[in-house]
């Protein structure tokens, strides 16, 4: 028995098909910059094909098996991002860092300098969880998110759970919300990189951990 021949899609349906799975949010967060232009261009293109005259031509098929092509290609460059994205974890470090605490104020240093305030306030926050880190005032385990870092220091820091809270927030929304920041944020985080340093923790088994304030 011989083989059905594939279904095309008719123009209309391959143009609404194309416009309604491009169009989602998922795949401009995903996209790389360099795309980012021409995936516009082409939901604009598409959105002017109102399929008048053209379902009946003989070109109407290859203009269907055309936007079914498009729409492969675009999924096999942005899943990738957007399957990565999903495993993505929220620790504080990256999964392969061996970053110490000067090497990441060395790295704020210079993001800083280069107006890159959302990698400064990232590095130095690092910086700060590292070095408690290094005084064993936290354990070194992979995996500890910005918010239980903050929870964590509230004990043994209390004069700065408020402080610590906002620095926190201020990481996530940076590195996983994609806010912008400036130089006022990176010299908090500082400062407060400092106060810890010179403050003298307390012995967790004798101060109650207070609630980090939202």
């Amino acid at each position: 028995m011989a083989a059905e021949p594939p279904v095309v899609p008719g123009s209309d349906e391959a143009r609404r098909w194309a416009v309604e799975e491009l169009s989602k949010s998922e795949y401009r967060e995903a996209a790389p910059g360099w795309l980012d232009g021409l995936w516009q261009n082409l939901l604009d293109w598409l959105r002017s094909l109102d399929g008048s005259g053209m379902d009946g031509t003989p070109a109407a098929p290859l203009i269907g098996v055309a936007i079914a092509v498009v729409i492969a290609v675009a999924i096999i460059l942005v899943r990738p991002r957007l399957n990565a994205g999903s495993r993505r974890s929220d620790d504080v470090f990256d999964a392969d860092s061996t970053f110490s605490a000067t090497d990441y104020r060395a790295r704020a240093a210079a993001a800083a300098a280069a107006g890159e305030w959302g990698a400064a306030v990232v590095d130095c926050f690092r910086a700060m969880v590292r070095t408690a880190e290094d005084r064993n005032v936290l354990d070194a385990r992979p995996g500890r998110t910005a918010d239980e870092v903050a929870r964590e220091l509230a004990g043994p820091f209390a004069a700065e759970a408020r402080r610590l809270g906002w620095a926190a927030r201020t990481f996530d929304g940076i590195r996983y919300g994609h806010e912008a920041t400036d130089g006022d944020a990176y010299a908090a985080i500082q400062a407060l990189d400092a106060a810890l340093q010179s403050l003298k923790p307390l012995d967790p088994a004798v101060v109650a951990e207070p609630a980090v304030p939202r």
